[in-house]
């Protein structure tokens, strides 16, 4: 596989990652928990490499500001399991402390 066609390939796959995490999201089949926000990880990632290739400065800028985000949020949900005891558990929002 050409570097040109990899670069693209992985394009493509962030953004049906993205895609992916906010329709599984949408439709209630995950919560914004750890799987969500690793899927927009990957997408993130991968659609930076294919900006920075593409010299798509803006699409970068917005992909490290996701990435930024995610990394924040699973930091919190780390941190959130740790207090909970080592429950697999994202908090809800709905729900009073």
């Amino acid at each position: 596989m050409s570097g040109e066609l990899l670069v693209e390939v992985v394009g493509w796959l962030g953004a049906a990652a993205l895609l992916l995490a906010y329709g599984l999201l949408s439709s209630g089949r995950i919560a914004a928990g750890t799987t969500y926000q690793l899927l927009n990880l990957a997408g993130a990632v991968a659609l930076a490499v294919n900006g920075v290739v593409h010299r798509a400065l803006p699409s970068v800028a917005v992909n490290v500001v996701w990435l930024v985000i995610g990394l924040a949020a699973l930091r919190g949900l780390a941190l959130h399991r740790r207090r909970a005891g080592g429950a697999d558990t994202a908090p809800n929002p709905d729900q009073p402390a």
